[in-house]
């Protein structure tokens, strides 16, 4: 239940980026733990969790992932009264004008067709796209809520910044067209990055938001869980912290704050 971490409000420095240990990396394999967990207590979350308002949220999926990999998420996000969208995309792999083209049109669509802003959840990649998107369309979008996403522009806070590079090059079309800088500015909406210190894809530090860093006077914070890079779309306890989070009235954000029987599954951020 973390919200701003006070270290990063002093000037010192911030540590060199680096990848996650190795160790992290090769225990991603985890995920399929969190995964069956989130099944075995779907009912039970899909039932005690708040439900929603109804409006659409958006899941954009990871580096090299489809819409496969947000199903479960989907599915419970759809049972707890959301009109929860997958992304018109295919696999996310290229960072171009098209991919763009079509998270615009899709993010127009669902706002145009409800009546209501969107809400957008991104995980690793996706939420990088997610929080760009945002920051193109403040106007449609509700709330953003990246999932171990690198949002900085240094991508040595990940290890699969050489396989980005193959299919994206040193600079991916958008930020050759001078949009996609500055990945560490939060969008003009309230912002929540869950992230994990045991990510074994992107290092924690790379996923942490600075207050120093926003576009605007709209509120950011961070939220640490136990999880794995790859079961943070499928984690039980961050379907706890989103179902918290979409659930909030659209003008009355308030900080995260576990409820007492869930308070061990988000620990205290520290940069340390």
């Amino acid at each position: 239940m973390a919200s701003i971490p006070a270290d990063f409000m002093d000037t010192e420095a911030p540590p060199t980026p680096r990848p996650p240990n190795r160790i992290w990396t090769f225990a991603e394999g985890r995920a399929f733990f969190e995964l069956g967990a989130l099944y075995a207590s779907m009912p039970m979350l899909s039932s005690t969790l708040p439900k929603g308002d109804g409006h659409s949220v958006i899941t954009l999926p990871g580096f090299m992932a489809t819409n496969n990999s947000t199903v479960p998420m989907r599915r419970l996000l759809g049972q707890l009264g959301y009109d929860a969208l997958g992304w018109d995309s295919g696999r996310n792999v290229r960072v171009n004008e098209v991919l763009i083209g079509r998270l615009e049109r899709q993010l127009k669509e669902a706002n145009d067709e409800s009546g209501r802003k969107v809400s957008l959840v991104g995980w690793s990649l996706g939420g990088v796209l997610a929080r760009e998107l945002a920051k193109l369309h403040p106007d449609r979008v509700r709330f953003v809520i990246s999932l171990g996403s690198p949002i900085t522009d240094d991508r040595n806070h990940t290890n699969a910044a050489r396989l980005f590079k193959f299919f994206n090059g040193d600079e991916p079309e958008k930020i050759r067209g001078g949009r996609f800088t500055g990945l560490d500015v939060a969008p003009p909406v309230p912002t929540t990055s869950i992230l994990t210190k045991t990510d074994g894809v992107v290092h924690w530090r790379g996923s942490v938001q600075c207050p120093k860093k926003t576009s605007s006077n709209h509120p950011t914070e961070n939220i640490q869980v136990y999880a794995s890079h790859c079961g943070l779309g499928v984690n039980p306890s961050v379907m706890i912290a989103l179902a918290d989070r979409l659930a909030q009235p659209e003008d009355d954000w308030m900080p995260f704050e576990a409820h007492p029987r869930h308070a061990w599954m988000f620990p205290k951020l520290s940069l340390g």
